[in-house]
């Protein structure tokens, strides 16, 4: 059974950094594009992230500058970055596995997701 794990998420002030963690159990992630999304309380969910699986990385706007993908496939894990965290980027990260190497935003395999909240 394929399944993603996110780990690293928590409360941090705002101006802090946090790094996510979406490790792959049950397949392999190598060929796959993986996504981060999130969705913040009475809001839909976001797609803030995609790396390709030849390692090529797309942003949202609302992130670009800030968080950074990457992956490590003899880890099997996907790793987001997040640097000078706002308030509004308080939610629920999750990660997901697509069908493809591309980032054509279209997913698979879901994680359980991980609770980021942004506080002074």
């Amino acid at each position: 059974q394929p399944q993603l794990v996110e780990s690293g998420g928590g409360l941090v002030q705002p101006g802090g950094s946090l790094r996510l963690s979406c490790a792959a159990h049950g397949f392999a992630l190598d060929f796959y594009a993986i996504g981060w999304f999130r969705q913040a309380p009475g809001k839909e969910r976001e797609e803030i992230s995609c790396i390709t699986s030849s390692s090529n990385p797309n942003y949202a706007g609302s992130v670009k500058g800030r968080f950074t993908i990457s992956r490590d496939n003899a880890k099997n894990t996907v790793y987001l970055q997040m640097n000078s965290l706002k308030p509004e980027d308080t939610a629920v990260y999750y990660c997901a596995a697509g069908w493809v190497g591309e980032c054509i935003n279209d997913y698979g395999t879901w994680g359980q997701g991980t609770q980021v909240t942004v506080s002074s």
